[in-house]
């Protein structure tokens, strides 16, 4: 059981959530204005992608982050800001020629995955520790073991935490490559990924088995997506884990009802407070990850 709890909010990703709840930020205004709000409802950490204010699509417009980023930092709000760098990677199979990448691919290098990081210098970034097949269409997310070095590499130099996103097994084993190979600071830090497709399924025994290969200092938070979010939640506090809520993972703060990342963030929230569990805050969370030594 962990008692002294972190709890950070997912605002809004790069899915196509846009369209199915109005609550989903699109704009750099928007998306600051409801990482203030989770903040301001408990989440000490605020983890931020940007979006195409014309299209709602993902982005990765290295001046929509530095808006987001602006707004967020002068509103006199305290939060870790936790930037995605995992857009860059996908490729979609050119059924013509599979050996050319077909419509809608985004492949870029480390570096160009890191360009905002590097300008913006949050505290966290996200790191996703491998190549997976995400959903059911013919397309892959690319995070080869060079460029997971190389991204470990120029965040440990700028002072950027890295939050280790973890899919399944194997990520995790690569993690721990790049800890041994002193990539990572101590402590690191893991994020369990559960439930989307096709990575490990947001259930108990997946994160118990994902959980227990951790390193024993790691500092980890789990979740899991739609309606096992809250469930997700519950059981990584029982383990000894913090929480991730927001709308990149769901969209529902119940049945039919639609969220908001302020009421995730509250719900969950009541859920480890009733577990008998406290809130951290931003300054505790920075000592527990020893993001102020960066």
């Amino acid at each position: 059981m962990n008692f002294e709890v972190m709890v950070t909010c997912a605002v809004t990703g790069a899915g196509d959530t846009v369209e199915k709840n109005p609550n989903v930020p699109v704009t750099p205004r928007d998306i600051a204005a409801s990482a203030i709000d989770a903040a301001k409802a408990g989440a000490a950490i605020a983890h931020i992608h940007v979006r195409d204010p014309e299209t709602g699509k993902g982005s990765r417009d290295l001046e929509l982050y530095k808006e987001v980023v602006d707004r967020v930092r002068s509103s006199g709000t305290d939060v870790i800001i936790n930037l995605t760098s995992g857009m860059g990677g996908d490729w979609v199979v050119n059924e013509k020629d599979p050996s050319l990448p077909g419509a809608g691919t985004d492949m870029i290098g480390p570096s160009e995955r890191l360009a905002h990081i590097k300008d913006l210098r949050p505290e966290i970034c996200s790191l996703d520790c491998g190549t997976m097949n995400f959903g059911n269409g013919n397309e892959i997310y690319i995070s080869t073991p060079p460029y997971l070095r190389k991204m470990a590499e120029l965040t440990k130099e700028w002072g950027v935490k890295p939050e280790l996103e973890v899919f399944e097994l194997g990520h995790i084993r690569f993690a721990k490559q790049m800890i041994a190979e002193d990539l990572i600071a101590s402590p690191p830090m893991f994020q369990i990924c559960l439930g989307i497709p096709w990575g490990a399924d947001h259930s108990v025994d997946s994160l118990k088995v994902m959980k227990d290969e951790l390193p024993l200092d790691a500092e980890w938070a789990g979740f899991g997506i739609s309606r096992m979010q809250m469930p997700m939640a519950a059981a990584a506090v029982a383990m000894g884990g913090n929480v991730r809520v927001g709308l990149e993972d769901n969209i529902y703060l119940e049945r039919g009802v639609l969220a908001t990342n302020a009421q995730l963030v509250e719900r969950s929230i009541e859920i480890i407070t009733r577990m008998g569990a406290d809130i951290m805050t931003p300054t505790q969370a920075r000592k527990k990850l020893c993001l102020a030594e960066s």
